[in-house]
């Protein structure tokens, strides 16, 4: 399975940097192929700005001929869209919901023309990926996560976007407690991660 993996921390230290190295890892050990995004290290603009919702409007209508005005860096990552039959996104959680940058990816190329198709008002995914990975970290409790805040990502990212242009395959890993759990639970955590991920899981 061809995997494109979104990246989405600034810090290279982070544990989220950590839990990428054990995806790669478990990618090859698999004998798998990947490609990665690092959003921190293109300095992605999230903004969307004029001439992006110009575009938007118009790819609703015409299709790719209304994305020349999208950023280069944009017709990039369609590219690896394309390619991709496996997206993996891993980032923090910050004020319970996903940084701007991944946000801005969101925003900005999972986008129509891009990712999915109009059909009679419906959002229909036009790429080859069928399967969905996300995987996040927080220094907020599972339970605390789920009763007060809803599983903000699983009401934005999983459902208000994937399952709405249509993959249903969709794992969410929240790795919760980050900084409060023990050194062990972090690396029982990545060697997890790293076994899924050689097993195609």
């Amino acid at each position: 399975m061809k995997t494109l993996i979104v990246f989405n921390h600034p810090y290279g230290g982070s544990y989220c940097g950590a839990i990428l190295d054990a995806v790669v890892k478990g990618l090859k050990k698999g004998g798998q192929q990947y490609r990665i995004i690092n959003l921190d290290q293109d300095d992605f603009d999230p903004v969307m700005r004029t001439k992006d919702l110009i575009a938007f409007a118009g790819a609703g209508r015409a299709g790719e001929d209304a994305l020349d005005a999208v950023d280069d860096q944009v017709k990039r990552y369609k590219k690896d869209l394309e390619w991709a039959e496996h997206l993996v996104m891993i980032f923090p959680i910050w004020w319970m919901t996903m940084p701007a940058m991944t946000k801005g990816f969101v925003d900005k190329v999972i986008f129509p023309a891009i990712a999915y198709n109009m059909d009679k008002g419906k959002l229909v995914s036009r790429l080859n990926i069928s399967r969905v990975t996300i995987i996040t970290t927080m220094n907020t409790p599972a339970e605390v996560y789920r009763d007060m805040f809803n599983n903000a990502i699983e009401g934005s990212l999983v459902n208000g976007t994937f399952r709405k242009i249509g993959i249903d395959d969709i794992r969410w890993i929240s790795l919760n407690g980050v900084k409060t759990v023990t050194k062990e639970q972090r690396i029982e955590w990545l060697n997890g991660i790293k076994q899924q991920f050689a097993e195609g899981r």
